[in-house]
Order: structure tokens, then C-alpha cells, then sequence
């Protein structure tokens, strides 16, 4: 009997990564299998620039997983991220009759006229309600409370339009189905925050290979994401201007780098061999390295907003592959005087795994892993070896639209979800609809508004007045005679 399993795939700039397990009732996860693709010649800093060989990789990776797994993969799991993505704030508000209870269609309401916002060369590819103003109090439930004004204040996530379609593209062209779209950053910290720490208020910074991004979260929202166009990349680049190839800088960085180092312990005699005739000053490579984090740390932290800068009581966690850096929670507590400050090197959940790039427990996993903890829909197809001599007609390639033909309501689709382009496609159609039909009935009230006012003008004319009179006047003649 064919296993069942859930597959996620993470679009990284120096590899894409893809892996399949199960979740256990305990809550633990099983891995199954992990692949990984050189992506660095079609993805730059999170974001696709190259859409045939993304396709490719795309192929590469669930080809392997099935040749592993020894079944079809019917669809898979995304997170997307990348360089473009920001978080901006939006309010929408409603005036209400007095004593008007807000009811869920109020709610849907705001939320639908949130999501049809307009941002010039930019998608919202997610959208989630920070919190509700009622007249003049906050809630996080409104619905049931007696109001005069209802206004919904949102955190939209934007992504230009180019980048998103790229995504649909090249898994449509790989004839891989999209079981739903995630949003990269918020796996990862439902995978790696605790509770405490979102409710408390904290600071995620994922130090990957091009980017850093960096999620801050206060009384268990998401209130702000950045990416910084910067990560470990650029140290290892640093290294290479003293003129090496980037394979030995980042060899280099690997068993020498260090976020901080303490002047006294600094050794003037030492020196760091490059090869076998060539060596840099052990203080001029510690001033390289320290000069390219303290700009990652300051261009960090200065995303976090001001109205959130004195409430990260949950401290600042870091991740992804840069966390490994030696002494980078102290070069983190020097530079932003936030005393907590912990390395979240693994999952707050257990896994179980053979493969030794989970098991390293050194950050790189945490993000795949928290896109495979989404999941919740079986991606497992029929055994291999019952497909291999099964007709010999070629199947049509699956899409990600043959997949939602029945589009999700965006107001009942859970946190960190983004809407495939076939749903975006159906949610623009209906609210364009609606559109159509409050312009309808606009132009009904107008019109009738219009024949009322001609009619009032008519019988309000001198002629009329006149043509009343005169037959009253015969009336009452009428009358007389009889």
C-alpha cells in the first residue's frame, strides 16, 4: 500500500532545496528525503531571474524525491520570499448606523476592499489583520460588538508582479502542481519562535547566503518583514578582494571568521595561509569580516519600526546559515544593546532523520522544515512500479489551476497562505463583479433619482400650475351649475 507523505520545496539563492516527510500524532515529523540543486544561475537574492532553468531544477529535484521515495509526487509545497517582498500597513474603515452589532460580512467586507488595494508594479500576495478599531477601542474579534465606526488595520505583504508570475510559471512549465503557496519567512518562525517570545515581542533575523530577512512580531502578530539584499555572500566576496578564488574565501570564512573578536586577543604576528606561498594578517581578515557584519547587524536592526524598537522583550533570535558565524549573538548585543539575544540552530519540534543535513542542527534545515510543518494535505501519488508500464500515452502536464479549480475563500485560508494566481485570477474576477454591480445599482439610484427630480420640475412648472388651475376652475364651474 503506497505510503503517504508531504512535499515541500524551498527556492533559495544558493540552492534549492526539497524534502518529503510525515507528521507523527505526537507532533514529531519524520524526513524521508532531502535533495538539494544548484540554483545560483537562476535565482538571485530569493528572487527567480532565470524561468527554464528554475523549470529545470524544479524537474531535478522532484525526479530525485520520487527515485528516493520510489512513488509519484501529485503536488508539492512553496514558500516564497526573495529581496522584493515587504510588509506595508494599510487601514480601511467603515461608518456604520447607530447601534449597528459588526457582523462577519462587516469583517469580509474590509477585508475584501483591504485585499483590492492597489500598488503600482507590486502583488499582495498576502494580507492578515493586525487588529480591529471599534469607535475607539482595539479588539482582535470584533464581530458581535454594537459600534459606530469599524476600521480594520492590515499588514500586506507586496512582491512584484513579475516575481510572482515567475513562480507560477516555471512549476506549470515543470508540470508540478502548487498544493499552496507560503509564505517563506512565517514558516519559518511558526518552526523556530516560542510563544513567549512573538507574544512578548522579538526580532527573527534569517542570515541567509544573499539576503537577510527580518520578521519582527509583538503580542503574537507579525508586524513587520524586510529583506536586506545582504548575507553571508557579500563576507565571503570581502575575503576574495584580497585576491583569492570565492571557494578558498569561503573556506576561509568558514574556519577562521568571527562576528567578534576583542582587540586584546587579536595577535599582530599571526597570519591566516591562503595557499601554500601566500598569507593575510590574522588583524586585517578580522577587520574584512567584522566591517561586512556590523553593516548587515545595522541595516537589521534598523528595519525594526520605532513604535516596536523598546518592546522586543522576547529578544532577538537568528537563524539560517550566517548564525553559525562564531560570536554572532555578541556582535548582535553590541551593536543594537538588546542584552537577549539566542541562536535558534534547529526546529522547536522533534525530527527524526538519517540525513546529515538535518541532523547538523546548524540553521540551513529550519525553513524547509517549517514549510513541511505546513503542509497538511497528502502529496503522495501511485508506486513507481506501478506506473512504469501503464499505457503508453503521455499525460498531460498537471497545473496548480487544475489543482484549486475550486478557489479557496480568502477570508477563511490560514496564516502565512498565499493565494495561488488561479485563485487571484478568480478573487479579481469576483470582485470585479461586485464592482460591476455596485456601479449598477449606483447608476439604477441615480437614474431614478433623476426621474424623480424631472418629474417634481414638471409638475412644478408655470404651464402645469397653470393647466391645474384651470381645470379646478372647470371642476368648481361644473359643480355650480349642477
Amino acid at each position: 500500500m503506497p505510503k503517504e507523505f508531504i512535499v515541500a520545496i524551498e527556492l533559495g539563492s544558493s540552492k534549492m532545496t526539497g524534502i518529503a516527510g510525515q507528521k507523527n500524532m505526537d507532533g514529531s515529523i519524520t524526513v524521508l528525503a532531502v535533495v538539494e540543486e544548484d540554483s545560483t544561475s537562476c535565482i538571485n537574492k530569493g528572487v527567480i531571474y532565470n524561468i527554464e532553468k528554475t523549470g529545470q531544477c524544479l524537474t531535478n529535484i522532484v525526479t530525485r524525491l520520487k527515485t528516493i521515495l520510489q512513488q509519484d509526487i501529485t503536488k508539492v509545497y512553496v514558500g516564497v520570499g526573495g529581496q522584493s517582498i515587504r510588509s506595508v500597513k494599510n487601514k480601511i474603515t467603515k461608518i456604520l448606523p447607530d447601534n449597528t452589532i459588526v457582523s462577519d460580512e462587516m469583517v469580509n467586507e474590509l477585508a475584501d476592499a483591504n485585499r483590492n488595494m492597489n500598488y503600482p508594479d507590486q502583488e499582495i500576495v498576502m494580507s492578515t489583520p493586525l487588529e480591529w478599531k471599534l469607535d475607539t477601542q482595539f479588539q482582535t474579534d470584533p464581530v458581535g460588538v454594537q459600534c459606530k465606526q469599524l476600521e480594520g488595520n492590515f499588514l500586506n505583504f507586496l512582491w512584484r508582479k513579475k516575481f510572482f508570475n515567475s513562480i507560477n510559471t516555471c512549476f506549470d512549465n515543470a508540470g508540478i502542481p502548487i498544493a499552496e503557496l507560503f509564505l517563506a519567512s512565517q514558516a519559518l518562525a511558526e518552526s523556530t519562535l516560542t510563544e513567549s517570545e512573538k507574544r512578548a515581542g522579538c526580532m527573527l533575523v534569517d542570515l541567509g547566503a544573499d539576503t537577510t530577512t527580518v520578521s519582527v512580531y509583538y503580542k503574537n502578530f507579525l508586524r513587520h518583514l524586510a529583506v536586506i539584499p545582504l548575507g553571508s555572500n557579500n563576507i565571503t566576496r570581502d575575503i576574495a578582494s584580497l585576491q583569492m578564488e570565492e571557494k578558498t574565501a569561503e573556506a576561509m570564512k568558514l574556519k577562521y571568521g568571527s562576528a567578534y573578536t576583542d582587540n586584546k586577543e587579536i595577535d599582530n604576528t599571526l597570519n591566516y595561509p591562503i595557499d601554500e606561498e601566500r598569507q593575510v594578517e590574522s588583524r586585517k581578515f578580522i577587520e574584512i569580516v567584522e566591517a561586512r557584519i556590523e553593516e548587515i547587524i545595522e541595516n537589521a536592526w534598523f528595519q525594526v519600526p520605532g513604535e516596536y524598537a523598546d518592546k522586543l522583550l522576547g529578544g532577538i533570535i537568528l537563524t539560517g546559515g550566517g548564525s553559525n558565524m562564531k560570536n554572532i549573538d555578541v556582535a548582535f548585543r553590541n551593536h543594537t544593546h538588546v542584552d537577549k539575544v539566542r541562536v535558534a540552530s534547529f526546529v522547536t519540534y522533534n525530527v527524526t532523520s538519517k540525513d546529515a543535513k538535518i541532523n547538523s542542527h546548524d540553521g540551513t534545515m529550519n525553513t524547509i522544515l517549517g514549510l513541511l510543518a505546513k503542509g497538511d494535505m497528502n502529496c503522495a501519488g501511485e508506486e513507481l512500479s506501478k506506473t512504469l508500464f501503464v499505457g503508453n500515452e503521455a499525460k498531460p502536464a498537471a497545473t496548480t489551476a487544475d489543482l484549486h479549480r475550486t478557489p479557496r475563500n480568502p477570508n477563511e485560508i490560514k496564516d502565512g497562505v498565499v493565494l495561488t494566481a488561479a485563485e487571484k485570477a478568480k478573487a479579481e474576477e469576483e470582485a470585479r463583479r461586485k464592482k460591476e454591480e455596485e456601479e449598477e445599482k449606483i447608476r439604477q439610484a441615480e437614474e431614478e433619482e433623476r426621474k424623480r427630480i424631472a418629474k417634481e420640475k414638471k409638475e412644478n412648472s408655470f404651464f402645469n400650475k397653470a393647466f391645474r388651475k384651470i381645470k379646478q376652475f372647470g371642476k368648481e364651474m361644473i359643480s355650480e351649475d349642477e
